[in-house]
This record gives structure tokens, sequence and C-alpha cells, in this order.
């Protein structure tokens, strides 16, 4: 898709979600042809002509202002998360220079890939904005062992793997809202990245080859993705939910390290032990050499 049908798209989804009573409109009639507000509802609230909101819409966001984006992502009663790919949209459409222009290509420094190795307890890698994992601690490999194939320690993506891996299903036990967080966080990335032709790439792949894919990515839905629980299912020690926070990296911009956890005295603390005597019973040992951890953005 486009960008601007992607404006298209975003901007007509969220404007369904909400209705005249969330809006704090008046309700006239009662024959709506449209689920959530009516144009002219969403430029009235925004405080813009409706020929000129009707413009946006159409996905002309180029000469918007950042004060009509705000305006209009009020309206629209957009979270922090759709708000800034409102913004990324607009960006893209002026082709002005999106956010983190700072990203960095290279290797990981051996200092992160260190600070990565010295987390023993808690499960913990490093990925990119495409879900590709670049690099894991040794617990981080254990963990997700079953998305490498044939036991290598080669990068793969997790949502390549999620979607198309015959046993993606089982690994994710929490399937729906799994599937909803991978996508939304690769159509988030779109928006930050939109000449990234790796990415683009993926995501052609994947609406091409799964249908669950395909139907998620046509809601247009979009997170922030820094903290929260996580369930897997893993061969070894059966499920384990666990928390996790996700932090990005400075030095390295658009690169993101995410530590799995539990609390001590848990059912999920005792299998991350188990875990951890799996990993070393197999001799599991951390991805992520510099020259592997470097590809991508």
């Amino acid at each position: 898709m486009t960008t601007q049908s992607d404006i298209r798209a975003f901007l007509a989804s969220r404007r369904a979600k909400i209705t005249p009573r969330q809006a704090g409109l008046p309700a006239y009639g009662g024959n709506r042809r449209v689920p959530g507000l009516r144009r002219e509802e969403v430029a009235l609230l925004a405080g813009v002509s409706i020929d000129y909101y009707v413009r946006l819409e159409r996905g002309h966001l180029a000469g918007a202002s950042e004060e009509v984006l705000d305006a209009v992502a009020k309206a629209l009663q957009l979270d922090d998360a759709e708000r800034a790919h409102l913004h990324d949209l607009a960006r893209a459409a002026a082709k002005r220079p999106v956010r983190r222009t700072g990203r960095v290509r290279g290797p990981l420094p051996d200092s992160v890939l260190r600070v990565l190795g010295s987390m023993t307890d808690s499960p913990a890698f490093i990925r990119n904005g495409r879900l590709d994992i670049l690099a894991t601690n040794t617990l981080g490999r254990a963990l997700y062992d079953p998305l490498f194939p044939d036991g290598t320690a080669q990068t793969v993506n997790i949502a390549r793997s999620q979607f198309l891996m015959p046993d993606g299903r089982d690994f994710f036990p929490d399937w729906e809202e799994s599937v909803n967080t991978t996508v939304s966080l690769l159509r988030t990335e779109a928006g930050r990245a939109p000449h990234d032709t790796e990415l683009t790439g993926l995501i052609g792949e994947l609406v091409t080859r799964s249908e669950e894919f395909r139907i998620a990515w046509a809601r247009h839905n979009v997170r922030l993705h820094h903290t929260g629980r996580k369930s897997f299912r893993h061969p070894a020690v059966g499920v384990l939910t666990l928390d996790f926070d996700a932090m990005e990296l400075p030095a390295r911009p658009g690169l993101t390290l995410t530590a799995y956890s539990a609390a001590p005295g848990t059912p999920d603390h005792d299998a991350l032990r188990l875990l951890a005597a799996w990993a070393a019973t197999e001799g599991t040992r951390p991805t992520g050499s510099p020259t592997a951890a470097g590809r991508g953005k």
C-alpha cells in the first residue's frame, strides 16, 4: 500500500471506532450510514473545515501542521501510539525525515553484548523494528529455542516464525493477543520507516502467505510496547507467563533490548529456573556476534 492509502485507511478506521456519544456530540436521527463519526463531525471537533478534513482523510497530510494533526488526534481520541503514527504518516507523506533519524547501521558494540550476557537470571534479547532477533543472552536463546531452525544461531524473525512456522501457534498460547501485538508493532514500524525495503518485503511475504496476518494488518492498529506480560509454551518446560520490559538502546536508535522476569516464589519463576537447567544441559549459548547483530536497522 502507498502512504496515501495507509493514511486514508488509518483515519477512516479510527473514525469508525468513535461514536457521537463518546465524542460528546448529539446523535441526530436513528439511521446513521457509518458506524462511527461522520467526516463533518470530526471536522467540527478538530476545528477545521469539512473540505479540509476530507482532503486529509483522502491521504493529503503533507501540508498539515503539527497543530492540525494534534487537533485531529484529539478529535479521534487517539492514544499515544496512534498519535505518533499519525505524525509519522504525515512525515512520510511530506517526505520529511521520520523519527529515529539517528539510526546507526553496523555491529552492536561489544559493551552492549556484554551487558546482555551479564543478565544471567532473565531471558533477554535485542531486536530491531522488523522484529529480527539480533542477539540473545543464554536464557533468551533457550526461551526462543523453537524459533531457531535446526538449532542454529542465525538471525530469526519473530513475525515470520509466528505466522509461517508450523508450530508457531503452539509456541504463542495467547494467540489472538500475540497476533495483535506482533502486527501492531510492524504497523508502527512501517509508519516510522516507510522506505525500509526489508520491512516492506517482510510485510508483503506475510500478507501473501498468512490470512491471519492479512486480516490483522488491515485493522491498522499500532501500539507502544514498553512493558507487559507474555506467555510461551516451551517444549521443555511447558507454559510460562513472564513480565517483560523493553528498553530502546540510545546508542543504536531503532534497536530494543527486551528482558523477561517472574516474581520469586511463583510457578513461572520455577519454570525459569527449570529453563536455565535445561539450557545448561543442552549447552545453549547466547547468539549475536558483532557481525550478526549489526544487520538491519
